[in-house]
C-alpha cells in the first residue's frame, strides 16, 4: 500500500481511507490539515488490481458496510463519515 503522507504533528498513527471523488472525504481531510496532525491517507478508488483489493479488504475489517471515508487512529479506533466532534475527542489536539 502507497498511502500518502501528509505531515503535522506526530500524535500517532493516523490513516484516512477515503475515494477522490468524495465530498465528506475532503472535508476530512481539510479537518486533520486545520488540525495540523499528520496523518496518512489511500484514495482506494484510484488503486488498481491487487494493490486496490489488498485495501478494500484492510477498510473491510474496520468498516464492514466499506464506506468512505473511514479514518483509523492508532489501530483501534474508527471513525466513519465525517464525524468532527469524533475526530477531535478521539486525537487530542
Amino acid at each position: 500500500m502507497a498511502a500518502k503522507r501528509v505531515p503535522g504533528k506526530d500524535i500517532g498513527h493516523i490513516m484516512l481511507y477515503a475515494l477522490s471523488t468524495c465530498g465528506w472525504c475532503a472535508k476530512t481531510r481539510k479537518f486533520l490539515e486545520d488540525l495540523g496532525v499528520e496523518y496518512y491517507y489511500e484514495y482506494v478508488d484510484l488503486l488498481q488490481g491487487e494493490e486496490r483489493d489488498q485495501v478494500i479488504r484492510e477498510v473491510e475489517k474496520w468498516n464492514p458496510s466499506r464506506s468512505f471515508p473511514t479514518l483509523v487512529v492508532n489501530g483501534d479506533t474508527v471513525i466513519i463519515g465525517y464525524r468532527e466532534n469524533a475526530i477531535r475527542e478521539t486525537i487530542k489536539v
